[in-house]
């Protein structure tokens, strides 16, 4: 049983999967490889010069693993209740996570067939998103959304960022306080 389901490893899901599983949670993080930002060239994301698409979510992955996170290549094709959470099925095998985290960019299918409920989008070209709230939460308790399928600009700051934000508020679902993660230089 993880702690953690991520569905989608682009910006969002990745940078969701480095917050909770540096915080101690046991993460899964399931990538069908078919990130949107695998075709872009990036030179407006903070603290990076310039990079590819491709390298940018390689590196979140890389990030993710080193904390903990157990990355599965796999296409998640059903969510399912049970009595601790949630059973998510990929063709790749079967997980078990108190929350799952949907970061699936422009994809709601499967949301839409578990129930989530969704939302005309506003971004260009994004039709449909999942009608989160403010805090990443859905409309089934334990699920949660970021980045582009919530709602959120295309942009990988903003979608790594929101990603990290939903993390965040998962964990301190989890904690029952809030948690912050701030590492502090050392002095030599």
């Amino acid at each position: 049983m993880y702690d953690i389901a991520i569905i989608g490893a682009g910006p969002a899901g990745a940078s969701a999967a480095i917050f909770t599983a540096k915080a101690g949670k046991k993460t899964v993080l399931i990538d069908n490889d078919k990130s949107i930002t695998k075709r872009a060239w990036i030179e407006n994301h903070y603290g990076v010069v310039e990079t590819t698409g491709p390298d940018l979510v390689e590196t979140g992955k890389k990030q993710a693993a080193k904390f903990g996170a157990e990355l599965v290549v796999g296409q998640a094709t059903n969510i399912e209740k049970t009595e601790n959470g949630f059973r998510i099925q990929t063709d790749n095998g079967t997980f078990e996570a108190k929350h799952v985290i949907l970061a699936t960019g422009i994809a709601v299918d499967l949301a839409e067939k578990i129930g989530v409920k969704t939302r005309q989008g506003t971004e260009p070209r994004i039709k449909t998103v999942i009608d989160a709230d403010a805090d990443g939460r859905t409309n089934i308790e334990g699920i949660w959304a970021a980045g582009t399928v919530a709602g959120v600009s295309v942009h990988t700051i903003i979608t790594a960022g929101d990603g990290a934000k939903v993390a965040i508020n998962v964990i301190s679902e989890l904690n029952g306080e809030r948690y912050v993660d701030h590492d502090v230089l050392q002095s030599k």
